[in-house]
């Protein structure tokens, strides 16, 4: 009886193959957006633990010298003396289009957890072959694919837990490839130092010891953005579940007669139950499995615009190259199989209340009443309270999310109940009866056509939401851009001895040699930077300030006051005149707050005398140049002063690459918003297609008064012209509050920064064109069919209807 009941179960969708096609699908779709997402996440931050637990020089303490690099008769002075300590070169390389970051280590004396695994496995590549010409580099596959066709290079071995970009090797090759011979950039100091040690002083002078730095940062700035991207993920996952609910809602109605007819022969419904069970699990097994594939594909698409947004943003070095990991595909099939549980959930529910002997008299589809309609708008109002709420009486990524979610999904339960009053004002506006029939139809096929709406208003919201914060952003930070880097050239000397000679090589060729010299130390408990700037107009006139007071300039000139970035004023709550402790013994109260887009840390700018009466040690290597003919002058750094050409960045060039590394960094997100309008425009097209099958008993009256088949068809592309409209009227207010939202409070939690809200009337022109083509092109197959449709069908109506 079991097998028998199976086999007239799955025949509804060999005889409904575009049905099947339809649930397949959406239910594909939905699976592919977030595992695409969730692949992307899982492989950043797989990369941030390698970076963090191999080849983490940045877990050791390390001593530099004040003048530049160190001799290797202080490295030799301090093994003698008892210190632990390794030698390290590290240096840029330009290879062509390819800029490596050089990093020598001395095999005998680094730790073992900073070798490559080829050396500290103990197979493979031996230490005496590093030291056989020309040597051997450690780099990443796909570093080593890029520079394979390279000269000059060290044979390459590629080693999978080195992050992109960089090239590790012994010493003594990488002082070859820098032309830095003899030369020590800095020594790493061994955890586990004698007790008999010298102290410093004695040994050499100059010397600093820095601590080691802390580890993790990477993977904690770069929180916000996989949240953010895992939230578009589960959007786009909804909007899926709205085809595959109305699909598998409509197998459901439409299989009434067979549940009927199966429980009259004696079917349990316990049977019957546990059959439609699988035939879902089945059928979301089919449909996550290619939706894992689709997903693995976009995936691969996006990731290399993912590692260049959070390399150019936190900073963070990700693979470029995808690998498969079994853990995000169990997850996929995992929320598919939930996702088409939930789906089928109120069909099954029906399936098992619905007596034996039930009429299964043709009816609509998720039919809504008025009643149901208006307890739908109760709960979209109250996710829209409890958004608010959330946002109001807590803090966090979590409560901005939770105000977007309550938005956003509020807003979609409330668009029916929305929709039917405008179409109700229609029918009372309407003159002549064709016209209030129109209206009067339209809002009975509401019911139908509700979840393919939602889902397009989602689509929509999110889409001038995401386009006007990207589009403020933009506005935002060109203009800022045009401010901060007032600079003609910033060059960066190669000693201190070197720094000093190119200031007085500069002062009589420039109009102004403005330092850039930074202190690394901690401000309001966490990690941040502390610069020193000289009394310039370029400061004054282009700085961009948003909170200052008549005298800021005058009191941070005087050494009286400080200014921070906006990201420090906002994490810690600080306030124009707050005093901000800079050191031991110097503390200065706030004079203004600029903005600083970008920065991930905290960041405090005082006069350059203030700074060097507390920290005389500080790196004087970078300067920012104001000159009238930027290209003279860059020419004669080059030949007559004979800088390297890596140590000299142009104004123009810097801002390109600025502007080149913001506009990737919003590739994903864009694209996440063109798939999901995508999958909007798919619902409506399989809510118009599984409707059109049921509409002929409204359309045949209407055909028998006289009105034709082509314009029929032509009322119903106007019919579904006319809903779109309406619900794009609908998402413009929500898609501007989602955009305040990101601007506001997303954006200020994630990133630290408040961006202004400008508004695009153009963009939301060309995306309203947009969504009516989409709904236009989803409602030409259905008209197509009701145009082409026999009239034998329409008469077969009034025959089966007597």
């Amino acid at each position: 009886m079991r097998r028998a009941a199976l086999a007239a179960l799955l025949s509804h969708w060999r005889r409904q193959p575009l049905q099947l096609f339809t649930l397949l699908a959406g239910l594909a779709l939905a699976t592919a957006l977030w595992s695409a997402v969730q692949a992307i996440n899982g492989e950043a931050r797989r990369s941030y633990d390698q970076a963090a637990s191999t080849l983490g020089i940045g877990s050791y303490a390390s001593l530099t010298h004040t003048d530049g690099p160190l001799s290797v008769a202080t490295y030799v002075a301090l093994r003698r003396g008892g210190w632990l300590v390794s030698p390290l070169v590290e240096g840029r390389l330009q290879r062509g289009d390819i800029r490596l970051q050089v990093t020598g280590l001395e095999l005998l004396t680094a730790p073992p957890g900073l070798l490559p695994t080829d050396l500290s496995a103990g197979a493979g590549t031996t230490p005496l072959d590093l030291l056989r010409p020309p040597g051997v580099g450690f780099v990443a596959p796909e570093t080593a694919r890029l520079l394979k066709e390279t000269e000059g290079l060290p044979r390459l071995i590629p080693d999978p837990a080195i992050p992109p970009g960089r090239l590790f090797t012994d010493i003594g090759t990488a002082e070859t490839l820098l032309g830095t011979p003899g030369q020590i950039d800095r020594l790493l100091v061994l955890p586990d130092q004698p007790a008999n040690q010298r102290p410093l002083d004695q040994l050499a002078s100059g010397l600093t010891l820095s601590p080691p730095q802390e580890q993790g940062d990477i993977a904690r700035l770069t929180d916000s953005f996989h949240l953010n991207l895992t939230a578009f993920g589960l959007l786009s996952f909804a909007v899926g579940l709205f085809i595959v609910h109305g699909a598998i809602g409509l197998a459901f109605e439409q299989r009434r007669p067979m549940f009927r007819t199966l429980r009259a022969l004696g079917l349990p419904a316990r049977s019957l139950l546990t059959l439609l069970l699988a035939e879902v699990l089945l059928l979301a097994l089919l449909a996550g499995g290619f939706g894992l594939l689709l997903g693995y594909l976009i995936a691969g698409a996006l990731l290399p615009d993912v590692a260049a947004t959070l390399r150019g943003l936190y900073g963070a070095d990700v693979r470029g190259v995808l690998s498969f990991d079994p853990g995000w595909a169990l997850a996929g099939l995992a929320i598919a199989e939930t996702g088409a549980l939930v789906a089928a959930a109120h069909g099954l529910l029906t399936v098992h209340r619905m007596p034996l002997l039930a009429s299964a008299q043709p009816r609509a589809w998720a039919t809504v009443s008025a009643r149901a309609l208006r307890r739908q708008a109760f709960a979209g109002l109250a996710l829209l309270a409890a958004g608010i709420l959330a946002a109001i009486f807590a803090d966090g990524l979590v409560a901005g999310f939770a105000l977007l979610g309550g938005l956003l999904l509020g807003s979609a339960l409330i668009l029916p109940r929305l929709l039917a009053a405008a179409l109700g004002l229609g029918a009372r506006l309407a003159r002549g009866p064709l016209a209030q029939w129109f209206w009067a139809d339209t809002r009975q096929q509401m019911p139908g056509l509700s979840l393919a709406l939602m889902s397009l208003l989602l689509a929509l919201a999110t889409n001038i939401g995401v386009s006007t914060m990207v589009s403020s952003f933009r506005l935002s930070f060109t203009g800022w851009l045009d401010q901060r880097l007032v600079s003609d050239l910033y060059v960066t000397a190669r000693s201190e001895a070197d720094g000093e000679a190119l200031r007085a090589w500069l002062a009589p060729r420039a109009d102004a040699v403005l330092p850039i010299w930074p202190v690394d130390l901690p401000l309001a408990g966490a990690p941040g930077e502390l610069y020193g700037i000289i009394d310039h107009a370029v400061y004054r006139d282009h700085w961009p300030l948003l909170r200052s007071t008549p005298d800021t300039w005058d009191a941070v000139m005087e050494g009286r006051g400080v200014l921070i970035n906006e990201q420090l004023a906002r994490r810690e709550n600080l306030r124009l005149g707050a005093p901000l402790a800079l050191g031991p013994d110097w503390e200065l109260p706030i004079s203004g707050v600029y903005s600083d887009y970008g920065n991930p840390i905290g960041q405090a700018v005082v006069a350059r005398e203030a700074l060097l009466a507390h920290h005389p040690d500080v790196s004087k290597l970078r300067h920012g140049i104001v000159t009238a003919d930027p290209d003279a002058l860059r020419r004669a750094l080059l030949e007559d002063y004979g800088l390297p050409e890596a140590n000299l960045i142009d104004q123009a060039r810097l801002k390109a690459t600025s502007l080149q590394i913001f506009e990737r960094t919003f590739t994903v997100t864009g694209a996440l918003n063109v798939l999901t309008l995508s999958v909007a425009g798919f619902a409506i097209l399989t809510a118009l297609l599984t409707l059109s099958t049921m509409r002929l008993p409204q359309l045949a009256p209407v055909w028998a008064l006289g009105l034709t088949r082509r314009r029929l068809a032509r009322l119903e592309i106007l019919r579904t012209l006319a809903l779109a409209t309406l619900t794009f009227l609908a998402a413009l207010p929500v898609g501007l509050a989602l955009a305040w939202c990101l601007l506001a409070v997303v954006n200020v939690e994630a990133f630290g920064w408040r961006l202004p809200m400008f508004l695009f009337p153009g963009q939301w022109g060309a995306l309203f064109a947009l969504a009516l083509a989409a709904a236009a092109l989803a409602a030409a197959l259905p008209t197509r069919r009701l145009a082409r449709t026999a009239p034998s069908q329409f008469l077969k109506v009034f025959a089966d209807e007597r």
